[in-house]
């Protein structure tokens, strides 16, 4: 559990590293089980990443009820309702993004949805890639907009807000967060020049299938 633990400070420092946060903004968890209780271990709120110890770190059953080790109990990150509801929906996440990177969070605030102007939209898992409903930071109301944003999809943006995505594991996550940071940017700059002209369905169909065993895969 502590490897787990400094694993996931390392990651959240990555975060600030890569650009896709500044100060105490977003958050990142990890789904884990503490005494026996199913959960997830997450990002105290308003704490600087590089500033974290083990300790610090907060475990979140999926009941929403929390704890901290060795008496020292910090409060979960304000956005931890959609973490666990992510957890909850979605049985592949095994880890958890969100972050306020420059360009996601341009574009959320547009509320615009980012239609197949690049094949690598299919990685996460549809040919856009949908923009939430507008709901207040740390409400309930937002963490439905973000599943319903991410049916069938890893990732989604929030409106007037930033990103969420989820992948396989930390480091996986963090790599997905990246790239999606990366396609934002893309967009946006390709929307500078013009209308950027959309792949058609059939060929994202062919994509998304590709995509369904993109990677290094076991070998039987």
């Amino acid at each position: 559990m502590l490897k787990l633990r400094q694993h996931l400070i390392d990651t959240a420092c990555r975060m600030a590293v890569s650009g896709l946060n500044q100060g105490t903004a977003g958050n990142l968890s990890v789904r884990s089980t503490q005494a026996g209780e199913r959960g997830f271990l997450i990002t105290p709120t308003g704490m600087a990443y590089e500033l974290l110890t083990p300790q610090d770190l907060v475990f979140v059953r999926l009941d929403g009820q929390y704890a901290g080790i060795g008496g020292n109990i910090r409060k979960p990150s304000s956005e931890w309702r959609f973490h666990r509801d992510l957890y909850v929906a979605r049985p592949e996440a095994e880890a958890v993004l969100h972050a306020h990177s420059p360009f996601a969070t341009s574009l959320a605030c547009l509320r615009r949805e980012i239609p197949a102007f690049h094949y690598m939209i299919a990685r996460f898992g549809g040919d856009t890639l949908r923009c939430s409903d507008y709901a207040t930071f740390g409400s309930q109301e937002l963490s439905d907009a973000a599943l319903s944003a991410m049916q069938d999809r890893k990732a989604c943006l929030l409106a007037n807000h930033g990103m969420l995505l989820f992948g396989p594991d930390l480091d996986q996550t963090l790599a997905l967060g990246i790239e999606l940071e990366a396609l934002c940017e893309q967009y946006w700059r390709a929307c500078q020049l013009g209308q950027p002209v959309l792949l058609e369905a059939h060929e994202m169909k062919i994509v998304l299938e590709k995509f369904s065993s993109y990677g290094q895969q076991d070998e039987a």
